[in-house]
Order: structure tokens, then sequence, then C-alpha cells
């Protein structure tokens, strides 16, 4: 009994420790394209220790009105939370690392290409859809939309933090309600913008609390 026991828990160090190794190579890509949009494609890269890159590419003829505020590419790196990893990729070996069907084949609106691939020891897939009837996905999806969303809205507070402060009030205002409704999510991919306009006396009051505001929200 005792030999069975010994066995027992070193069976389980092992595989602990495969899974452990498997988690710290694993790599989640997302791919997003819709020319009507802007940007018009966007790249998420997530390692499993919540590190990750994110790149996006502008249409060459900006929405009319978001040329001030939109007008460059985003290539950056990221660190999202450590729940919202463990999610994804619980989500990607729940459906054999995207090695099967996601594109429902339903009339649907265009929602824009998606492709999730994953890469890791225990091996590698893919799957390119637009809409999918699986829940689990589809929700992945619009999540790492949000996720999106808030990379980009970091950019754009830069932008304006450096050309037009006046116009932080508006975009802070935004941001406040999107994160609020969902529509930004991992707000603390943007902490560091965050984090200067709270501490800059050189913005609005409502801006410098609504920084603060997110800041917390976010565990930050």
């Amino acid at each position: 009994m005792k030999a069975f026991i010994i066995a027992a828990a070193v069976f389980l160090a092992i595989a602990v420790s495969m899974a452990a190794r498997a988690d710290q190579n694993a790599v989640m890509h997302v791919d997003f394209t819709d020319s009507q949009l802007n940007p018009s494609h966007w790249t998420l890269t997530l390692h499993s220790d919540g590190s990750g890159h994110f790149t996006s590419e502008m249409n060459e003829t900006p929405e009319k009105g978001t040329e001030a505020v939109d007008a460059a590419n985003v290539d950056r790196d990221v660190q999202l939370s450590a729940g919202f990893t463990a999610h994804v990729f619980e989500v990607a070996r729940q459906h054999h690392l995207f090695n099967e069907p996601c594109e429902s084949r339903l009339k649907v609106a265009f929602e824009g290409w998606k492709k999730f691939s994953y890469a890791g020891p225990e091996g590698t897939g893919s799957c390119t859809f637009n809409y999918s009837k699986d829940k689990e996905i589809e929700e992945l999806a619009e999540t790492f939309g949000a996720v999106t969303e808030t990379i980009l809205e970091g950019a754009r507070l830069e932008k304006l933090l450096q050309h037009d402060r006046l116009g932080l009030d508006k975009e802070m205002e935004y941001l406040v309600d999107a994160a609020g409704s969902g529509r930004a999510q991992e707000i603390c991919t943007i902490r560091q913008i965050l984090v200067r306009l709270a501490e800059d006396d050189e913005v609005l009051e409502r801006v410098r609390k609504r920084a603060r505001l997110l800041l917390s929200q976010a565990g930050t």
C-alpha cells in the first residue's frame, strides 16, 4: 500500500511538471481582418505567462473625422491578467487546440475574419471563422475584440496627451463608459498611460479622476 501511495505521488508530480512546462511554452495567436474597419487588420500574440505583443494596421484612407487620433499603426508589447490568460488557454484545450471547424456557415452579417492559432508542447492547431455557433469560441472572439479596443484606446490617449490635451476629456469619458459596459476589457494593458494621466497636473482634473478610477477597477 505504501509503495502504491509513493508511486501515485510520483506520477502526480510528473503530471504537474509536464502541465507546467506545457503552460510555459504555449502560445495563442489571434489574427483579425475586416477592410471596412479601422484598424482593418490586427494581431495579438499571447504567451501563457500573460505577456504578449499587439500590432494593428490602419486603412490607407481613415474614416472622416478620425485622422487626428487614429492615424498611426500600433506595434507594442502588452501584459494581460493571469485570469484572462488562463481562460484563453483553457478554451483552446477544450476545443482540441482549435483543430475543429469554427465557422458556422450560417447566413449572418460579416463580422470580420478571425483566425485562432495555438502552438505548444501538446500540439498545434488553428481555425478561421466569421461567426461561430460554438458559444465559447464566439465569446472569446468578442473578448479579444474588447481587449483590442482597450489597447487602441491606450494608443489614442498617448497621442492626445502629446498633441491635444483637451481632447483627453472626451476620450477618457468614452473609455470609462466602454470599460463599464464590457466593450473595453483588460484595462491592465494600458496601465502605463493611465498612471501618467493620473499623475499629470497639466491635464484636467476630470481626466486624472477617471484615470484613477480605471486603475482602481483594474486592480493596479
